[in-house]
């Protein structure tokens, strides 16, 4: 048995420890790449992932996080038809052609256009007929003022012969230019017999100006993750979700270095070998290793880091992150496998530190859990703006869970609760954070601290980070000075 002894091994967090500043050629921080690696085959141009919790990402924060060049991951505690209309969401929201646009009959009516528009978050929808032979097409604006939410398409569209449609194969720079002269929003592709072959929006095109990092598959659309668990429903949420068009599957369990996690991700591996895996979260080099083998294309550490965890409390175990992220990575790089750092992320700097002690990317929660696209409503106290959060193992969470699990909603919440603490011990909590405003200014102050620290150490890229990366361990006074003092701070 191992029991401590003097001379132990000491664990370090981002508050022990400063990253000594080394010459630098870097001039503006611009200058800086923060390109990495989400897996083997996911790249990305800047190294923030929104945690899969219920309070901070669907379908609102993926399409935001893809677009400023990171990504989302949807959480698993949802029904799977939800969690898969969720992941088809960010994959619908914009693309350089619509493969499979949104279709309805003529002799649909107004109701079932204004469902479609609001379920799918689109501008209009192409009218087909059995064949997809295109009809006509029906936007917002055509049954804006419409009263009778009875009435046929048929007599709302525009008609065929007025509207505006291009050859299957069209290029984006020629689309561009016809939906220009035309002042028209969005262009149907048909193939030779006049059949739906694609839809091309103004909106799209603009979006590939306007957010020119943004993460996107070889289609053109945005790439999301979507999480899944070791028990019940996980094989056949993966391959829905797969089919959905997820481009990665994170493997969730708070104890990663489990015979569950280890099976799941061989499974997954086995029947849909195209996909990419992220398993997780362990707090060591051998559970990285364990994991890779198995065949995780990324490995997510971080036991008990989190805001709302309270895992090492309850439970006596965990490893301080950045010394786990530093095992886990020195473990990982034999074979080439990137880590995500997740969780204990407060502070631009600490997104800099869990870089260069060898994280590809970090995953950030409580922090993006304030925003406007984080799930969940603004809760107004005492004149101040907040929104919930809470950790996926605090006892709501668990009891949300055993709900939709088990079909429990005639049971009262007190036997609920009684049968969740049964079975576990609850190890996060919840509660209310300050609203932040756009997930947007959030992001860009994370990156922008990385930019500033990349160029105190000289490092052009990611790599060059951990590279040149020499951290010094600092005492609490050290700590201390790091913080603003002697002054009475006006905001």
């Amino acid at each position: 048995m191992k029991v401590p002894v003097p001379g132990m091994r000491v664990g370090l967090t981002f508050d022990d420890v400063l990253l000594v500043p080394k010459f630098s050629d870097i001039k503006s921080r611009r200058d800086v790449s923060t390109k990495s690696k989400l897996t083997r085959g996911i790249p990305l141009n800047i190294p923030v992932v929104s945690a899969n919790m219920d309070t901070v990402t669907e379908s609102a924060m993926a399409i935001a996080m893809a677009r400023l060049g990171g990504i989302g991951v949807i959480h698993r505690f949802l029904s799977l038809e939800a969690q898969v209309s969720e992941v088809a969401k960010v994959k619908r929201s914009e693309s350089v052609v619509i493969e499979d646009p949104i279709t309805l009959g003529p002799d649909s009516k107004t109701s079932d256009a204004w469902r479609a528009i609001e379920e799918h978050l689109i501008g209009g929808i192409v009218i087909v007929d059995a064949d997809r032979k295109v009809l006509g097409i029906v936007t917002r604006r055509d049954i804006a003022l419409e009263d009778d939410l009875g009435r046929s398409l048929r007599d709302l569209m525009t008609p065929l012969k007025k509207l505006v449609t291009a050859k299957k194969g069209i290029s984006l720079e020629e689309a561009e230019r016809v939906l220009h002269a035309h002042k028209i929003e969005k262009l149907p592709l048909v193939d030779a017999k006049g059949r739906l072959a694609g839809l091309i929006t103004s909106k799209d095109i603009m979006k590939r100006r306007q957010f020119p990092s943004a993460t996107k598959d070889r289609k053109g659309r945005l790439m999301v993750a979507a999480a899944v668990g070791v028990k019940g429903d996980y094989m056949e949420r993966g391959v829905k979700l797969h089919e959905a068009g997820a481009d990665c599957l994170v493997v969730d369990i708070a104890h990663g270095h489990s015979s569950y996690a280890v099976d799941t991700v061989k499974r997954i591996k086995r029947e849909l070998g195209s996909v990419e895996v992220v398993a997780g979260n362990v707090a060591t080099g051998k559970g990285a290793v364990d994991l890779i083998k198995a065949g995780a294309d990324a490995v997510k550490v971080g036991v008990g880091a989190g805001s709302i965890c309270v895992t090492r409390v309850v439970t006596g175990s965990g490893v301080p992150q950045l010394t786990a992220i530093m095992d886990a990575a020195d473990a990982a790089d034999d074979y080439g496998v990137p880590i995500i750092g997740d969780g204990g992320i407060r502070t631009p700097g600490d997104v800099t530190k869990a870089l260069a002690a060898g994280a590809s990317t970090v995953m950030v929660g409580s922090l993006l859990a304030g925003t406007e696209e984080s799930p969940g409503p603004t809760i107004l106290r005492d004149g101040v703006r907040y929104k919930l959060t809470r950790g996926m193992a605090s006892l709501a969470a668990s009891v949300d869970r055993k709900i939709r699990e088990d079909g429990s909603k005639a049971t009262k919440e007190s036997e609920l609760i009684e049968e969740v603490i049964q079975e576990s011990v609850p190890e996060g909590v919840e509660g209310l954070i300050p609203y932040k405003g756009r997930v947007e200014e959030v992001v860009k102050e994370l990156v922008g601290g990385l930019r500033s620290g990349m160029s105190y150490s000289g490092s052009h890229t990611v790599v060059e980070l951990r590279e040149n990366a020499e951290f010094l361990r600092i005492t609490p006074a050290g700590y201390k000075e790091s913080l603003p003092h002697d002054i009475k701070k006006v905001v």
